[in-house]
């Protein structure tokens, strides 16, 4: 029993002493079409140190590859539109910030010029591990391939982001073979 109390008591302290955001105080929204995913996040800026706005471009980023792949498996051969990423920041230091991003797609003529996964690397006010990440991507690539990586989008606020793009070695199998 005493053991069950001490639990309880160190559950109730942990739960109590870290700040938590509830869902009405965060809003994230993405919607994708033919040509673009879009999306914001509304919320903290961090939590325990975590940095959870940016988080959102780990989801944006997840949602924008599921979409290039469904572009790819309905015959829309697609590929992200690097030049004309938006991304903006407001709020950065007052601990509630908004990020918003647009992600636009070009239509390619051919399966083998579209890119089905995609990616980013980047932080708030300090240079992005771009190094570092393309080594983690390297066993994502199909033999002969290469990761196609925007030139680095800023904010005034200070968030930096390297968006990347590669063709997906079990969607895109035949592109491989056909570069033999």
């Amino acid at each position: 029993m005493k053991n069950i109390i001490y639990l309880l008591f160190i559950t109730l302290f942990f739960v109590s002493c870290n700040p938590k955001i509830k869902d009405s105080e965060t809003k994230v929204k993405i919607e994708c079409t033919e040509h673009s995913c879009v999306g914001s996040y509304s919320g903290a800026e961090f939590i325990n140190n975590s940095d959870v706005a940016h988080q959102f471009s780990n989801r944006m980023s997840e949602v924008v590859g599921d979409k290039l792949k469904q572009l790819y498996e309905t015959g829309n051969y697609s590929k992200v539109d690097f030049s004309n990423i938006i991304m903006t920041t407001k709020g950065m230091g007052s601990g509630k910030v908004v990020y918003e991003l647009t992600i636009p797609f070009k239509t390619v003529k051919d399966k083998c010029q579209a890119f089905t996964s995609f990616d980013h690397v980047g932080g708030w006010d300090h240079t992005p591990a771009l190094s570092s990440r393309k080594a983690q991507l390297q066993s994502a690539l199909m033999k002969g391939e290469q990761l196609d990586i925007s030139e680095l989008k800023q904010t005034p606020e200070g968030l930096q982001e390297y968006w990347i793009q590669w063709k997906n070695k079990i969607i895109q199998i035949d592109c491989e073979k056909m570069s033999r």
